[in-house]
């Protein structure tokens, strides 16, 4: 146990793209009738969430350095985008009670934490840089969700101010991101098309609202502002996806590494949002390759976590054997 305490207490703040990551193949396996695995994902989506959320307050409790070197750093942003893409899935199951508990969290943990890693952004910086614009749109996410299962006009409005602030954070990132992570990095980078991913499906939320609520929410030039752009971001995430997917065969990174995460969940995050955009644009063809897309993220996700499983048990391993050495005899 002293092992894989110690393995657990070395955990990044990037570790909360697990949660990203199963949590968003949970709403993909939703969107194409899987139930009981989306289920089943979203329970370990949410026991993560618990146990990176006791890290979290025991590091701004009794190591508040660390805390504040953690909060500085791009992954930042992940303790937010976690919590509110968990309150999106929450919000589809009608647990509105749970839902708004951590969208209101969520809330709190991007107001504090967006203004302090946004200060901290450097040049030449991994894909981790545009969380920021992950967490937003994952505000606007659940909110949507929420403003239309409870009919609430004002959380609808807020979700949209919310969506173009997104963008614009997107926009900002961009100059920043080190292109050379293509070939190099970890698996973080393909959060630069997991952005644009997340942001689409924060557009089909948002038109959903409008046309599922009953409530007037956007006018025809509104609607049809927010339908081209979304359907222009979800044609710029597959365009990523493909070219990310070409960078990985050119310079394959087959080991494991727990910013594979990162790479899991824009693969998620794009199939649910061609999912919903197939809906919400009346494209019923796109639900074909965003079957495809989902399965293709569930395997990834399988490998990531064999991955993960893996790893705890070497080094808890590792950690044993190192206290035992130690031990007085």
């Amino acid at each position: 146990m002293s092992g894989l305490r110690t393995w657990w207490a070395g955990r990044s703040p990037a570790a909360g793209t697990a949660v990203m990551a199963t949590g968003i193949v949970s709403t993909g396996l939703h969107l194409i009738g899987a139930e009981a695995l989306s289920l089943a994902a979203l329970a370990l989506a949410g026991v993560s969430w618990a146990l990176l959320s006791v890290g979290f307050v025991q590091r701004l409790l009794l190591e508040r350095g660390r805390w504040a070197a953690e909060a500085r750093s791009p992954g930042a942003p992940t303790a937010a985008a976690a919590t509110a893409v968990l309150a999106s899935r929450l919000a589809t199951l009608s647990r509105h009670l749970p839902a708004e508990a951590l969208l209101a969290l969520a809330t709190v943990l991007w107001a504090v934490l967006l203004p302090i890693v946004v200060r901290h952004w450097q040049s030449r910086m991994p894909g981790a840089v545009f969380l920021c614009c992950v967490a937003t749109q994952g505000l606007v996410l659940s909110a949507a969700a929420l403003a239309a299962a409870e009919r609430t006009a004002w959380l609808a409005h807020t979700a949209l101010v919310l969506f173009w602030l997104g963008l614009v954070l997107y926009a900002l990132a961009l100059p920043r991101f080190d292109v050379r992570q293509m070939l190099e990095g970890p698996g973080d980078h393909w959060i630069a098309g997991g952005a644009l991913a997340i942001s689409a499906l924060a557009g089909a939320g948002l038109l959903a609202a409008g046309d599922t609520s009953g409530l007037y929410l956007w006018n025809e030039d509104d609607r049809g502002t927010l339908l081209t752009t979304t359907v222009l971001l979800l044609a710029l995430s597959l365009a990523a996806y493909v070219v990310l997917l070409a960078a990985e065969a050119v310079r394959p990174r087959l080991r494991y590494d727990q910013h594979r995460w990162a790479t899991v969940f824009p693969l998620g995050m794009t199939a649910a949002a061609t999912l919903s955009v197939a809906t919400a644009a009346g494209v019923p063809w796109l639900r074909v390759p965003g079957h495809v897309l989902v399965w293709v993220a569930v395997a990834a996700w399988l490998w990531v976590a064999a991955g993960t499983v893996t790893a705890a048990v070497r080094t808890a391993r590792a950690g044993s054997v190192e206290i035992r050495s130690r031990a007085p005899r």
